[in-house]
């Protein structure tokens, strides 16, 4: 299977975000990819001001073209994430659909990005979003794929879920700063790949160093091992790479994390 990641850049022009995504979906359509992922909140600048104008429901003008768009090119599409507007809510929203234009799966963004780093960065997502109370996996012909959303990766016991519950491929559509980029980006791919024996896979803003919110891009693609098989710099760009994903199968063969857990000791209790 062929993964496309596209890491896009992000103007104050929904109009222009558009354009820049259905170009290079196209362009990663040409080079074969079968399944695609867009970055966290590529339609809007990463502020809570903008997350509340730019905000749109289910079935909106955003949520249109990324049907259109799988359905035109015949790919899995993991539509990055946008401000999704339901009644009094704001959601950190991750849609998913299929060749066909079906949505098959939404995430939305279970652990809020809140924190405070003296002498980094400050930003309170829970100002603006409500908090999703569900974890995501879906079917593909490929296997089972999970999802989550940037800060959702620091939380060990979500993607153990994911793992338990079948997902070979791990997507995270992500946008860490300047500040944590440096230190914790690659780290936490890798780390997540290899606790859980499954490929992970970060989609990132490009940089834009004038904006309030300063993307580190770098998207990456780790195998179950730990490798990086592949990474951005900062600059607009598509990566692509061919992935199988029975290797997570021989991985957990020859070291059986999940197989030799101590359920008798422990257990992690979820809600499907």
């Amino acid at each position: 299977m062929k993964l496309g990641l596209c890491q896009l850049p992000v103007t104050e022009s929904l109009e222009q975000n558009h354009k820049a995504m259905v170009s290079m979906v196209a362009e990663a359509a040409e080079q074969g990819c079968e399944l695609v992922c867009l970055p966290e909140m590529w339609p809007c600048p990463y502020e809570n001001t903008a997350f509340v104008s730019y905000a749109e429901p289910k079935g909106g003008a955003t949520w249109q073209i990324l049907r259109d768009t799988a359905k035109q090119h015949h790919i899995w599409l993991v539509g990055g994430s946008v401000p999704e507007r339901d009644g009094d809510h704001l959601y950190n929203t991750c849609f998913v659909f299929s060749p066909e234009g079906e949505q098959v799966a939404r995430h939305r963004k279970t652990h809020l990005f809140d924190i405070d780093v003296p002498g980094g960065v400050r930003f309170m997502e829970s100002d603006t979003f409500t908090p999703g109370d569900s974890w995501t996996v879906f079917d593909t012909p490929f296997g089972k794929i999970g999802v989550a959303i940037c800060f959702d990766i620091r939380f060990a016991e979500l993607f153990r879920i994911l793992s338990l519950e079948g997902a070979k491929l791990i997507l995270v559509p992500g946008a860490f700063n300047m500040t944590t980029g440096p230190a914790h980006w690659e780290l936490s791919f890798r780390m997540r790949a290899v606790d859980n024996q499954c490929f992970t896979a970060g989609c990132a803003p490009a940089r834009d160093s004038a904006a309030s919110y300063t993307s580190w891009g770098h998207s990456m693609i780790c195998d179950p091992w730990g490798n990086v098989l592949g990474s951005l710099e900062e600059k607009p760009g598509l990566l692509v790479q061919e992935l199988d994903l029975e290797y997570a199968d021989r991985i957990k063969d020859q070291i059986p994390i999940l197989k030799n857990r101590r359920t008798d000791l422990y257990q992690l209790e979820y809600h499907k």
